[in-house]
C-alpha cells in the first residue's frame, strides 16, 4: 500500500511541476526561451503586452521618448487590425514589435493547427500595418508546451518570456507596480520586465498607472546607472558573449 501511495504522490508532484512549467516565465522544461539577459550588464528591457491600445500606447510612447528609451511591444493581431495607426507610431518611434498571437488564447489548450494560425494571422496583421518587424514571439499568459515552441521556431520566431513582472494587468496604482518591479530586479541587471499597454479582453483597457510607473521606473533606474535596451539588443549581447565563450 505504501509504495502505491508513494507512487501516486510522485505522479501528482510530477503533474504539478509539469503544469507549472507550462506557465512559468523562466521555465525551460519544454524548450529554450529567452527570459533574461546578462548579469553584470546593468541592462533592463521594458516590454509591453496586449496593445496597441489607445490612448495609453500613445501616452507610453511619449514617456519613453522623454527619456530616450527603447522598448519592446508584443502586439495582439486583431488590435493591430483595428489600430494600425498606433502600431505604425510604435514602429516609427524605433521600438521593437513582436508577435503576441491574433486573439490572445492560452496556446496550451490549442491544437497545433490553431497555434500556427494564431501566429501567422498576427504576423500578417503586423506586416500589413508596419511592414518588416522583429522575429520575437511571446505566448499569451506565458502558456506554452513543446509543440508551441516548435511551431514558433518553424515560423522563424524566437520565443521571449520575462523574469520580472509589475503585475499591472489589473491596473493597480503606479506605486504598487513600481514596488513589485523593485523587489524582483537584480542589482547587476539583465532583467526583462513585463508590463501592459493594453488588455487582452478588449480595446480601451486603462493603463494610465502603467504609464506613470514607466516614467518613474526609468528615472529611478537611470539614476542608478542602468541602461534601458530592447529585447533584441539584450539577446544580441547574450549571443555575443556566448560566441566569445565558444572561441577563447
Amino acid at each position: 500500500m505504501l509504495p502505491a501511495l508513494i507512487g501516486l504522490a510522485a505522479a501528482a508532484a510530477g503533474a504539478t511541476a509539469t503544469g507549472y512549467q507550462t506557465m512559468a516565465p523562466t521555465g525551460q522544461w519544454f524548450g529554450r526561451t529567452f527570459a533574461a539577459g546578462v548579469r553584470g550588464s546593468k541592462q533592463i528591457a521594458l516590454t509591453y503586452d496586449d496593445g496597441p491600445n489607445d490612448p495609453h500606447t500613445m501616452k507610453l510612447l511619449d514617456a519613453l521618448a522623454k527619456h530616450d528609451v527603447p522598448a519592446t511591444f508584443f502586439m495582439i493581431g486583431r488590435y493591430v487590425r483595428e489600430r494600425a495607426g498606433i502600431a505604425r507610431a510604435v514602429a516609427a518611434a524605433g521600438h521593437v514589435i513582436g508577435n503576441h498571437t491574433f486573439t490572445h488564447p492560452l496556446l496550451t489548450l490549442k491544437s497545433e493547427a490553431q497555434t500556427r494560425a494564431e501566429l501567422m494571422d498576427c504576423r500578417r496583421a503586423l506586416e500589413d500595418a508596419v511592414g518588416t518587424h522583429s522575429k520575437l514571439f511571446r505566448p499569451p499568459f506565458g502558456g506554452r508546451r513543446p509543440a508551441t515552441l516548435r511551431i514558433a521556431r518553424e515560423l522563424g520566431l524566437d520565443p521571449v518570456m520575462w523574469n520580472v513582472t509589475g503585475d499591472d494587468w489589473n491596473a493597480p496604482p503606479a506605486t504598487v507596480i513600481e514596488a513589485k518591479v523593485a523587489r524582483q530586479l537584480h542589482a547587476d541587471g539583465g532583467d526583462v520586465i513585463l508590463l501592459h499597454d493594453g488588455g487582452h479582453k478588449a480595446l480601451g483597457a486603462d493603463r494610465a498607472q502603467t504609464v506613470i510607473a514607466t516614467d518613474n521606473l526609468i528615472r529611478q533606474y537611470k539614476d542608478q546607472g542602468f541602461e534601458f535596451v530592447s529585447v533584441t539588443s539584450m539577446m544580441g549581447e547574450v549571443e555575443h558573449l556566448a560566441g566569445v565563450g565558444a572561441h577563447p
